[in-house]
């Protein structure tokens, strides 16, 4: 068996992933509520009780609403770094001692068969860090909620075998919307989200020979839409000499309904 995973649930109202090996089965961000994330379990076919534990990667809302739930219900290990930990108190209720595991930024940890690598992004929160999984040559890059993406993170997530990648919004339509001028430009800021083209050529940085799959995650539900997402993203990737659908594919993330479990 090889690394599977499945992006279950992505935008601004939830996100989680679930990743497994052979030997582990980590769940990353649970931002729904219990009884959500029982229900997209079931349609990915696998059950939270397996879990060998559930990675964090920041304090927002949208990524720590059910965690406490299910690590009390299931009585699961949470690994999040200690700035995290001092933001998520008073978040997701009582946690037991034996259940509270740190990990810190730009560290590895091995779970049998797993290696797990965290990098440091740069969103508006305590300490904010996504993750690389690696298992027999195999790897495995998760990065959302960042405002851009530097140097640093594309030395770390280059070429991977597959990319769950924030692509939050289309320019236009965020500065054209609703929103109130205050939250436009936080989400345009270095300390917010990468736009769909933004996004595109960072990936077109960071993809190599091995990289076959990218999913389109963290839409914004009101400033993006998956076709335009799809669409710019892959004129940015050709344009730079990307062959959409022949080098790689890529693949939409949804809020509320999950991927397909599948091998990188």
């Amino acid at each position: 068996m090889t690394l599977h995973f499945s992006v279950l649930a992505s935008g601004s109202t939830g996100n989680a992933i679930y990743v497994e090996t052979e030997d582990q089965s980590f769940l990353v961000d649970a931002g729904l509520s219990g009884k959500q994330m029982d229900a997209l379990f079931k349609e990915v076919g696998r059950e939270m009780k397996n879990l060998s534990g559930i990675l964090v990667t920041h304090e927002h809302s949208d990524h720590i609403k059910g965690i406490g739930i299910v690590a009390r219900k299931y009585k699961l290990p949470i690994y999040a770094n200690d700035k995290t930990w001092k933001a998520m108190d008073g978040l997701i209720g009582e946690v037991p001692v034996d259940q509270k595991f740190t990990f810190e930024m730009e560290t590895v940890k091995s779970f049998g068969s797993l290696d797990i690598e965290s990098f440091g992004v740069s969103h508006d929160a305590a300490e904010p860090m996504f993750y690389v999984f690696h298992h027999e040559g195999k790897k495995l890059v998760l990065i959302t909620d960042t405002g851009y993406v530097s140097d640093r993170m594309k030395g770390v997530i280059t070429n991977a075998d597959a990319y769950v990648f924030e692509s939050n919004h289309d320019v236009q339509m965020l500065r054209m919307g609703r929103y109130p001028w205050n939250i436009k430009r936080r989400i345009l800021g270095d300390y917010g989200h990468v736009s769909n083209e933004d996004a595109a050529i960072a990936m077109s940085e960071v993809a190599g020979d091995n990289t076959k799959s990218i999913y389109l995650a963290h839409l914004s539900l009101d400033n993006n839409m998956k076709d335009l997402a799809r669409m710019s993203v892959s004129q940015t990737l050709e344009s730079r000499g990307i062959a959409v659908g022949e080098q790689l594919s890529l693949f939409d993330t949804d809020p509320k309904k999950p991927t397909i479990l599948t091998a990188v």
